[in-house]
């Protein structure tokens, strides 16, 4: 028992707290080289946010968590899912416009947007997942190019189908009874926790269920581990190939429905809509390595530097040192959990060797 809690404390909790802590030093002497100020930095990060930011750091950790699910779901089957960016917003276009035309009222609306949003994101992951069964494209390549395209398309439509709306276009405003009433957790903050934030538990919920719990989960690993062994074994590698893409892009276009319906309610992109939240999931899932707890730590970290930004360009520090600190804490967690993974290694290989050597002493005697 003793020896489980050490490798776990080992194993999950010290490479990424050592990672934070290496950013946070690396950034540090970064700031100083430039002329910025390390201790205002330093102080600004350990700082507690103001009702405000935890407000923010709660909702965007919601969308950040769903995102990184999406790419841990392909990232398990050993597929890199680097199409979440185009896959959600894709799902966000079409759910905005299902929910806007009002077809279905009240709170199924919001049941039926939840629906297909996912499914179209289901659909355009199934695309890549398509190319590289019977085609052997690289799913890394045509992802994305398909999120250029989404890209494209998505604003070619909101611009055709759309409303006006001062300078640019956006999709029909949600209906009043179709909007869910949040959280209000902080009394100064100036809005709600976001409803349909609790999509992120129950996706985490469901994605720990079916990877430890199901057979499924357990054809998607060792598929992800070796698709010659699972083939071996009688898993069907390309159908596997195909669901886990769409799962992944199903859960990627529900990336934005909380932001939606919690306080958006239109889709039109650059002011109502928030990209670059399936390239940082990415990130997330890569630094929580793909495990639910360690992506919701991610989240809650990404989540948490990007509301201090503002706080720091208060200090007079440049706000791209937020982006910096995340890349920074994503090499150091992957360069932590190798090290601590051959550190591992080697003390297995000891201690088999130990044993072996013991039990032919044994033999001898």
């Amino acid at each position: 028992m003793k020896r489980k809690v050490l490798d776990l404390v080992w194993g999950a909790l010290v490479p990424p707290l050592v990672a934070v802590v290496g950013a946070m030093l690396v950034t540090s002497v970064v700031i100083a080289l430039s002329g910025g100020s390390a201790g205002d930095f330093l102080s600004t990060m350990v700082s507690l946010p103001n009702e405000r930011v935890r407000l923010t750091i709660i909702n965007q950790s919601a969308m950040l968590s769903i995102a990184a699910f999406a790419a841990a779901i392909g990232f398990r089957m050993g597929l890199f899912n680097i199409g979440v960016e185009g896959q959600y917003i894709v799902g966000s276009c079409a759910g905005a416009f299902f929910a806007g035309s009002g077809v279905i009222p009240g709170p199924l609306n919001i049941v039926a947007t939840l629906i297909v949003a996912a499914a179209a994101g289901a659909a355009y992951a199934s695309i890549a997942g398509l190319l590289k069964v019977f085609r052997g494209v690289s799913e890394v390549i045509s992802a994305i190019m398909l999120n250029y395209i989404a890209v494209t398309t998505a604003g070619y439509l909101v611009t055709k189908y759309g409303k006006e709306s001062g300078y640019t276009y956006t999709t029909e405003k949600l209906p009043p009874d179709s909007q869910p009433l949040g959280f209000k957790i902080f009394p100064d903050a100036p809005g709600d926790v976001w409803a349909l934030s609790s999509l992120a538990i129950i996706i985490g919920l469901g994605y720990w269920f079916a990877l430890s719990r199901t057979r499924f989960g357990f054809e998607l690993r060792v598929t992800g581990e070796s698709a010659t062994a699972a083939a071996a074994s009688g898993v069907n590698v390309r159908r596997m190939t195909l669901v886990a893409m769409a799962l992944s892009g199903a859960v990627a276009g529900l990336v934005w429905m909380p932001a939606y319906f919690g306080s958006v309610h239109t889709f039109g992109p650059p002011e109502n809509f928030q990209a670059g939240l399936g390239f940082l999931g990415l990130a997330v899932a890569l630094l929580g390595r793909n495990r639910t707890l360690g992506i919701f730590f991610g989240a809650i970290l990404f989540a948490y530097l990007s509301g201090q930004s503002n706080a720091l360009q208060s200090a007079g520090i440049a706000k791209d040192v937020i982006d910096i600190t995340q890349g920074i804490v994503v090499l150091a967690v992957v360069v932590a959990y190798e090290v601590i993974g051959r550190r591992r290694a080697k003390a297995e290989a000891e201690r088999v060797s130990r044993q072996l050597a013991a039990e032919s002493e044994a033999v001898a005697a």
